[in-house]
């Protein structure tokens, strides 16, 4: 009983169980309004958010304390990790396999999502008139023509990316860099100590999450989308055990093992629907379990950009639903038109709000073939469907870093045993907690 108590996973699977029971039987609680306008903020290039709500308030506080540690903890693991590696050239491979490894991943995604949902057909027999519809123009707002620079300046995480290779670059050639370099590692410390002890506050964050999803939108909202949503999970399953699996096991690494190791992670995600929630987590456990810090700081970042699978395969199953709904016959050729524009769109889900509901907008902008308005069909199911997207996202992300890590020679596997073996909890937590901080070598 005591290892179970101590345990993260059991909180955090506790705090979404109570969420849902919270925001179902008593919505009037989690919608209950705490703060006369939303808080919003930015601080070291990250947008912080805050809405009015109880719900809101627990999840978006629990967010935005782990956002604070995403933009150094890229920057710090990226910069070290090009010094660490020495040789620029490599870096340059590393980045070039790792876009190529993005770009064939996502494209298998999107194919599979489009098969499946014209296979399945979630679409049909979808009375349009019966379903409740909803405001859908800050969303249409943004179904602008894609523009890779605006996607530059909305993303910060690619930002932070750019200046840190650039930063590292720069260190490798400066020959006075061991003193900088110091300080980054003792920073490094400090960031990742601070990280551990946010993290414990994650069951709250959870809670707060899935009560107001629940309690905003109700569990009735999606029976009458039941089939899409049972279709678009059922999708992502077979992408994570199927394709990730076997690109794990090409690596000599079992999927399972791997989930268990990361199942904090994955709840908690669950819990807020944002992968972002995990980001910095899940860099400090790749490198725990052997992944070199080099890969991990270049490929992590990248993929949160260029490398969402579960988004992917939401957007063009989503495409080829609303045509279904509204009876749009899409010949070979608008399929492959779908596909190409989806290839380019889907990677501006990470730097637009809203992500890739407002993406969905604009491929259908584009697609000219597809009723605007149906976006409203799926606004009840969507925060619902967003768990799916970022869990698999997150897994994604996972697996192309020990992938890159295996092609590169860099993964520990004695190490990655050792991790694999261990149970991680709240002792860990408190472990790191406990310990004295690092000083400064002299």
């Amino acid at each position: 009983m005591k290892r179970l108590f101590t345990n993260l996973t059991f909180w955090v699977l506790t705090a979404i169980t109570l969420g849902i029971l919270l925001g179902h039987f008593r919505p009037d609680l989690a919608l209950l309004p705490v703060l006369d306008a939303p808080i919003k903020t930015r601080f070291m290039g990250q947008e912080l958010s805050i809405g009015t709500t109880f719900s809101e308030l627990l999840s978006g506080t629990f967010i935005s304390l782990v956002k604070l540690f995403i933009s150094p903890i890229i920057f710090l693991t990226i910069t070290l990790g090009i010094v660490s590696m020495g040789d620029l050239k490599k870096v340059g491979k590393v980045g070039a396999k790792a876009l190529l490894y993005f770009e064939v991943v996502t494209t298998v995604a999107l194919i599979i999502g489009v098969i499946v949902a014209n296979v399945i057909r979630p679409g049909d027999g979808v009375a349009t008139a019966q379903l409740k519809g909803g405001d859908i123009s800050k969303y249409t707002k943004g179904a602008t023509e894609f523009s890779w620079w605006q996607f530059f300046l909305d993303n910060v995480t690619l930002q932070v990316l750019v200046l840190a290779i650039l930063t590292g670059v720069a260190l490798s050639r400066y020959s006075g860099r061991d003193r900088i370099v110091d300080w980054f590692n003792l920073a490094s410390k400090y960031i990742f100590w601070g990280l551990h002890k946010v993290m414990i506050l994650a069951p709250i964050g959870a809670l707060g999450g899935m009560a107001y999803t629940v309690g905003k939108y109700g569990l009735g909202t999606l029976l009458p989308l039941a089939k899409l949503m049972g279709t678009v999970y059922t999708t992502m399953a077979v992408f994570i055990f199927g394709v990730l699996g076997l690109i794990l096991r090409s690596c000599r690494v079992n999927i399972l093992q791997f989930l268990r190791y990361i199942r904090e992670e994955l709840l908690i995600v669950l819990g807020t629907s944002s992968s972002e929630a995990a980001l910095p987590s899940l860099i400090d456990k790749l490198q725990k379990m052997g992944c070199a810090k080099s890969v991990v700081g270049l490929v992590v970042p990248a993929g949160y950009s260029f490398n969402l699978d579960g988004t992917t395969i939401y957007l063009s199953m989503a495409t080829i639903f609303l045509a279904q709904v509204f009876n749009v016959h899409l010949d070979l050729t608008q399929t492959l038109t779908i596909i190409g524009i989806l290839m380019v769109t889907s990677k501006g889900a990470a730097g637009v709000t809203g992500s890739g509901f407002v993406v969905l907008a604009s491929t259908l902008t584009a697609v000219k073939a597809i009723p605007l308005e149906g976006l409203a069909l799926l606004l009840g199911v969507d925060r619902f469907m967003s768990e799916a997207r970022s869990i698999t996202n997150f897994i994604g992300n996972g697996v192309a870093t020990i992938w890159l890590s295996n092609n590169e020679n860099a993964l520990d596997r004695t190490q990655m045993e050792r991790a694999f073996s261990r149970t991680p909890d709240l002792e860990d937590i408190r472990e790191d907690n406990q310990t004295v901080l690092p000083t400064r070598e002299k």
